[in-house]
């Protein structure tokens, strides 16, 4: 690949260029790419600035590999530009709330094409967080070598810029806030579409689970035939250094500060099992090879980015408090943690 060849990084810019009337954009850092040069990694402002309005930030291409995730960021962002120039309603929403967008996180390995970054660091097992349980071997994240898979860093060593950049954003423009929302886009995980919350470091529930089981619930009842399982991420494999998990303690430290950290994981076996050739393929793995597959999961998923934005906005309309806040705990605990 030449110089700056990454196709979503393209695609990016000629958004932010489409918006730049009402987008506000910063390189947050650069990404040393060798030959290929130098990548940006952007940031993107869109709606209320003020502190006392809500957030919402959605992050994609945390791994390399996972093109899909940033893809799948890159539209909704086209999305909401085209509807600025003609949707008073969407103005009206953004003058009393924000939207974040991070779409690529790890240009460097997606020019590579690797999951990890340029420095063969997991960046999802980056965090300084050591998980309080057993971890599998390997995919929990080692030190042993960059050379190996999920490579953490090195031990005591800083963490790496792009995983710098990200928490960067998140402390600045959603941990601010009384409420706010995260939404990573990942792929590769199983034959179901999955939404997953904190934990991965330990099975023990979240401070802020009714919080979560609230929203499921809300996204059920709107969308009832929605394709998502939602659990906690905990229920099928705990890691170390995730990076949701150590900002969403972050986030504690601050009382009554709601931080929702969710991570979309697309099923990307499904894919494969439609079309079994891709296996011969790392981005296959990952992602649609199939023009109108892809084109497919962008609009499955289109709804779930609109409904979390509505939903950030009008989080005081169904957030749980006193009596109903502890029964929507104690559902939660009945679901998924039995």
């Amino acid at each position: 690949m030449t110089p700056r060849a990454i196709p979503e990084l393209t695609e990016l810019e000629h958004v932010i260029e489409a918006g730049r009337d009402h987008l506000q954009t910063r390189v947050v850092a650069e990404v040393d790419g060798g030959p290929a040069g130098r990548f940006p990694i952007y940031a993107i402002g869109l709606g209320n600035p003020g502190r006392d309005a809500p957030a919402i930030g959605f992050f994609g291409g945390v791994h390399g590999l996972e093109r899909i995730g940033t893809d799948v960021v890159i539209a909704y962002l086209r999305y909401l530009v085209m509807r600025l120039r003609w949707d008073i309603t969407l103005h009206r929403q953004l003058e009393s709330m924000r939207l974040v967008f991070m779409p690529l996180v790890n240009p460097g390995g997606m020019w590579r094409e690797t999951r990890a970054n340029p420095n063969g660091v997991d960046l999802m097992r980056n965090a300084p967080l050591d998980a309080l349980e057993r971890v599998l071997p390997l995919i929990g994240g080692q030190r042993i070598s960059a050379r190996l898979p999920w490579f953490r860093g090195l031990q005591n060593g800083a963490m790496e810029i792009e995983s710098q950049a990200l928490c960067e954003i998140v402390a600045t423009e959603l941990l601010v806030r009384d409420f706010s929302i995260a939404l990573d886009c990942h792929s590769g995980f199983g034959v179901s579409d999955r939404i997953w919350f904190p934990y991965a470091h330990t099975r023990a529930p979240l401070p802020h689970l009714a919080e979560i089981h609230a929203l499921k619930e809300v996204f059920r009842l709107t969308h009832i035939h929605h394709p998502y399982i939602f659990e906690p991420q905990s229920r099928q494999y705990l890691a170390h250094g995730d990076l949701w998990d150590f900002l969403h303690l972050r986030a504690c430290r601050t009382a009554d500060r709601v931080f929702l950290p969710l991570t979309l994981e697309m099923g990307a076996w499904l894919w494969v099992k439609k079309n079994p050739r891709q296996l011969f393929s790392r981005q296959g793995i990952f992602n649609p090879r199939i023009a109108h597959r892809q084109q497919r999961v962008l609009r499955r998923h289109l709804s779930l980015l609109d409904f979390l934005s509505r939903a950030t906005c009008s989080h005081r309309l169904w957030a749980p408090r006193g009596e109903a806040r502890e029964q929507q705990h104690a559902q939660a605990l009945a679901q998924w943690y039995r």
